[in-house]
C-alpha cells in the first residue's frame, strides 16, 4: 500500500533515518523510493498495512500525519486523471460519512479556493453524509508550491509561487509523538545547563538508538542528562557518566539529574550516574549496552577533558606520596589534573569504546561538529566492526553538527578486546575537518555567521 507522509518543517535530513529506525524497531519493512527528496514536506512511502502507519506516527517526532495515498498530479488536470484511474482505492468508501481537509505548503488557499477543490471531485459521487465532527473517513487534499518568497521577494500568500504537486488521499493517523517536544522542553525542566540538548533533537536521537522497554542504554558524556530522559521515555533503562560530576549533581541537595528524572516520571529507569574519565572507565566487560547515545563536548560552550597533565613531560606514572606519608589521590580534597581532549581523538575513541561495550547489533548515536567548507565523508571515524547507518547534518552556516548513527556488526562469539586510548592521541594520515574545531570556531565562524545575518 502507498501512504503519504506529511512532515514537520524541521530537520529534513533526519526524516528518512527516523522512519527507517522506527520501522526497524517495530520489525517491518518500509519502501522509500530511491529518488525521494527528504527536503520536501510530503513523501510517498510503501507499507504493508495501515497498522504500520500507526506505529510510525506514534513514534516519529518529525511526522505530522500519514494518509492512504489515492492520487498525485502536477496539475489539477493530471490529479483528476489519477483519481479516476484509482477508483479501486477510494470506491469502497463511497457510502461512508466524510469530510475534507484542503491545505497547501508555501501557499495560502482562500475558503473559496478550498471549496472549489472539494467540488471539483463531485464525479466521485460519494453519497454518504457530510459529517464535520465524527466522519467515517477524512479526505485530504494537499498542494505543494515552490517558495516564491525566497525567489521574488514577495510574501507568501494566495497566487504566489509555482504549483509543484498535488496529493490526495484518506487520512489514516495524526502524528502524536511531536507533543513530547513540549513535555521535554528544556525551559520547563527542573534542572538544566547551558549545554543541555534541545528536546526535539534529544527525541530524534533517542529514536535512532531504537530505545524500547528492557534495553540498557549509556551516555558517556551525560552532562545534565538531557538524552537520558528522552531515551528512558520509551522504556529503556539508562545510565550516564561524566568526568565532571558537578554537572550531574547541580547545587541542590538532591542531584539535578535525579530531580529532572522525577519530573518526567522516568526515575525508576535511571540506574545511576557516575563520575569518571571515559578513557579510564571502570567497566569490567564489553557486550553490555544495547545502545550508546551522547553529545560529546566540542569546545563551543564546554570543552572536552580527560585525565592527564597538559604538559606530558610532567605526567607521573606512579602514585605521588606526600610528606605526611599519604598518597595524594587518597585525600578527600584531591582534584586530579585534566588536559584538553582533542575532538578528533575523542570521536575515534568513542567508536572504539562502542565496539567494545555494545552488544552485537547495538547502536552508537552521537553528534559530530563539522566545518561546512572542509567536511568530507572520510572524516567519519572508521573502525572494523562498526558500520555507518545514518549521517544527518544540522546546518548552522559556516559549521554544522552531524548526527552519526553506527551499528556494531561484530559477532557475539568473541568479545572485542578492551580498547586503550593513547593520551598522546592518534596519528592518522587523514586529518578530519573537525580536528581543532574549537580553535576554528573562535577564529571566525561565529563572526561570519553574524555578518551574514546583518546583510539586507
Amino acid at each position: 500500500m502507498q501512504f503519504l507522509v506529511r512532515f514537520a518543517q524541521a530537520h529534513d535530513e533526519f526524516r528518512i533515518p527516523e522512519l527507517l529506525s522506527v520501522a526497524e524497531l517495530n520489525g517491518f519493512e518500509i519502501d522509500i523510493p530511491g529518488d525521494a527528496d527528504a527536503a520536501r514536506p510530503f513523501m510517498i512511502i510503501g507499507l504493508e498495512s495501515a497498522e504500520h502507519a500507526n506505529l510510525l506516527a506514534k513514534r516519529c517526532i518529525l511526522v505530522k500525519s500519514i494518509a492512504e495515498h489515492w492520487a498525485t498530479g502536477d496539475s489539477l488536470e493530471s490529479l483528476h486523471k489519477d483519481v479516476r484511474a484509482n477508483n479501486a482505492r477510494w470506491g469502497p468508501y463511497s457510502h461512508h460519512s466524510f469530510k475534507f481537509i484542503v491545505g497547501a505548503y508555501n501557499q495560502t488557499l482562500s475558503k473559496a479556493a478550498q471549496r472549489e477543490r472539494m467540488e471539483s471531485l463531485s464525479y466521485m459521487a460519494f453519497d454518504g453524509r457530510i459529517d464535520l465532527k465524527n466522519p467515517d473517513i477524512v479526505m485530504e487534499w494537499w498542494e505543494e508550491y515552490d517558495d516564491a518568497g525566497d525567489r521574488s521577494g514577495l510574501s507568501r500568500g494566495e497566487d504566489k509561487g509555482t504549483l509543484r504537486q498535488i496529493f490526495f488521499g484518506r487520512s489514516v493517523v495524526e502524528g502524536t509523538a511531536r507533543s513530547l517536544i513540549y513535555t521535554f522542553d528544556v525551559k520547563k525542566r527542573e534542572y538544566f545547563g547551558n549545554t543541555s540538548m534541545e528536546a526535539e533533537v534529544s527525541l530524534l536521537m533517542a529514536n535512532q538508538t531504537l530505545s524500547a522497554p528492557g534495553k540498557l542504554i549509556y551516555d558517556p558524556f551525560v552532562g545534565t542528562g538531557s538524552l537520558l530522559y528522552t531515551t528512558a521515555q520509551w522504556g529503556a533503562f539508562v545510565i550516564g557518566s561524566d568526568i565532571d560530576g558537578r554537572q550531574i549533581r547541580g547545587k541542590a541537595q538532591t542531584p539535578g539529574i535525579i530531580r529532572a528524572a522525577q519530573q518526567y516520571g522516568v526515575l525508576p529507569r535511571l540506574i545511576d550516574c557516575a563520575t569518571f574519565d571515559v578513557t579510564r572507565n571502570p567497566w569490567r566487560r564489553g557486550n553490555m549496552f544495547d545502545a550508546i547515545i551522547t553529545d560529546p563536548p566540542y569546545g563551543v560552550r564546554a570543552g572536552a577533558k580527560r585525565l592527564g597533565r597538559k604538559d606530558l613531560s610532567k605526567q607521573k606514572t606512579e602514585p605521588f606520596m606526600l610528606p605526611d606519608g599519604q598518597f595524594s589521590h587518597s585525600k578527600s580534597d584531591y582534584i586530579p589534573p585534566t588536559r584538553p581532549y582533542e575532538l578528533a581523538d575523542l570521536a575515534r575513541d568513542l567508536v572504539l569504546l562502542a565496539r567494545w561495550l555494545l552488544v552485537p547489533g547495538g547502536r552508537l548515536v552521537f553528534f559530530l561538529p563539522t566545518v561546512t567548507d572542509e567536511y568530507a565523508e572520510v572524516d567519519i571515524p572508521v573502525v572494523d566492526g562498526m558500520e555507518l547507518v545514518a549521517n544527518s547534518c544540522q546546518d548552522f552556516g559556516s559549521w554544522g553538527r552531524r548526527l552519526i548513527t553506527m551499528r556494531k556488526v561484530t559477532g557475539a562469539t568473541a568479545e572485542p578486546e578492551r580498547p586503550t586510548f593513547p593520551i598522546e592521541g592518534w596519528e592518522d594520515a587523514h586529518v578530519p575537518a573537525h580536528a581543532g574545531f574549537r580553535d576554528k570556531y573562535f577564529a571566525g565562524f561565529g563572526r561570519r555567521d553574524e555578518a551574514a545575518k546583518q546583510q539586507p
